[in-house]
């Protein structure tokens, strides 16, 4: 495994449009040379594992899902805390692209992880969308689930290097992210 020139750390509320930014961002700088890491994918992978669970079906935006979601970050939460580093290595395991973007970090063991294995190339980005616009993408509040370190956790504990405002105005998206993807090919 190559080490990176860049891990961008995403992070955002849910419906905040983290998945769209990761997504526009291997898009603009290509697939050879920007990943997207998911930290809840092996997290997933796992818990479907050990409950006899559908893997695929707890990846998409469903019911099923839902169903499942808060004895997930429940146990989640015990992995991390018996080894905070689990899920990190297993969504780095096998990338090669020199860029890599994790769409979901949403602890602060996970920012740490990353600070530690791999230094300066670090940079935290913060995806944030209005409750309102939040709202119109069907989101709605869960207790258990948006009140949680899942969902809380980077509230404050991190000064982000970037906050790029996802609200659906299409310009003012393009304009944030060419900014950084300009200051990604200059280490590149």
């Amino acid at each position: 495994m190559a080490a990176p020139r860049a891990v961008l750390l995403l992070s955002g509320k849910r419906k905040s449009g983290k998945d769209f930014v990761a997504e526009e961002l291997r898009s603009r700088l290509g697939p050879d040379v920007c990943t997207i890491l998911r930290l809840s994918g092996p997290l997933k992978e796992q818990y479907a594992k050990e409950h006899g669970l559908d893997f695929q079906r707890l990846l998409d935006a469903s019911a099923y899902k839902e169903e499942f979601r808060q004895d997930m970050i429940r146990w989640g939460e015990e992995k991390r805390r018996a080894d905070p580093g689990f899920f990190c290595r297993a969504a780095v395991h096998g990338a090669l692209q020199p860029v890599w973007v994790v769409s979901d970090t949403r602890r602060l063991s996970d920012v740490e992880w990353f600070r530690a294995a791999y230094g300066d190339v670090v940079q935290t980005v913060r995806v944030v969308a209005t409750e309102e616009t939040r709202k119109r993408r069907n989101w709605v509040f869960v207790t258990g689930v948006d009140d949680a370190e899942s969902e809380c956790g980077l509230d404050q504990a991190v000064a982000f290097d970037w906050v790029i405002t996802n609200d659906g105005d299409k310009v003012a998206l393009d304009e944030q992210l060419e900014v950084l993807v300009q200051s990604l090919h200059s280490s590149l």
